[in-house]
């Protein structure tokens, strides 16, 4: 039986830096696609950085085209100022692709680390490793795009079991 390929967005939101993965899911295999990072300086103001950051996402997405995306949950306790640009960086993450018209998946961060290596406490130097090798011949620049990547791959298993349950699919 073949399955029609799905490209799924990962994004992994940041004020000064959001990381995207775009990866294609057929239900068997997965395949790298593309990534980057959409990047701001914290010497604009932070409507122009959103700005930014929601018209580097709108560009992304007519570009390439994904049909689903997913955002990782962030959570943040230091600095009640830098949580609530760091929110509202989230909120235009999640803005960009409903606006494209995507059905946008939320995860948080224990349950990307738990789809992509098998722990939620997993360091970032494993989920980086599980990455490259779920994924040949990715490269990433920063750990952002990593990231994002791995918050799509989440994705991909999560909605691979949802579909599973939606037919009625029992194991043996």
């Amino acid at each position: 039986m073949s399955r029609r390929p799905i490209r799924i967005l990962g994004l992994d939101p940041g004020l000064q830096h959001t990381g995207w993965g775009l990866i294609e899911h057929d239900g068997f295999r997965l395949r790298f696609l593309a990534e980057g990072v959409i990047s701001t300086t914290p010497a604009e103001d932070l409507p122009d950085r959103l700005l930014a950051l929601h018209r580097g996402l709108a560009a992304m997405i007519d570009l390439h085209a994904p049909e689903e995306a997913a955002v990782e949950n962030t959570y943040v306790a230091r600095n009640p100022d830098s949580a609530l640009k760091l929110g509202q960086a989230r909120g235009v993450v999640v803005l960009a692709p409903a606006l494209a018209g995507l059905s946008v998946a939320q995860y948080g961060a224990m349950e990307v680390k738990r789809a992509v290596v098998g722990n939620g406490h997993a360091a970032k130097e494993q989920v980086q490793a599980m990455v490259r090798h779920l994924l040949p011949g990715v490269t990433f620049k920063r750990a952002d795009a990593a990231d994002a990547l791995a918050v799509a791959i989440c994705h991909a298993h999560h909605r691979q079991s949802k579909q599973a349950i939606a037919r009625g699919y029992q194991p043996a």
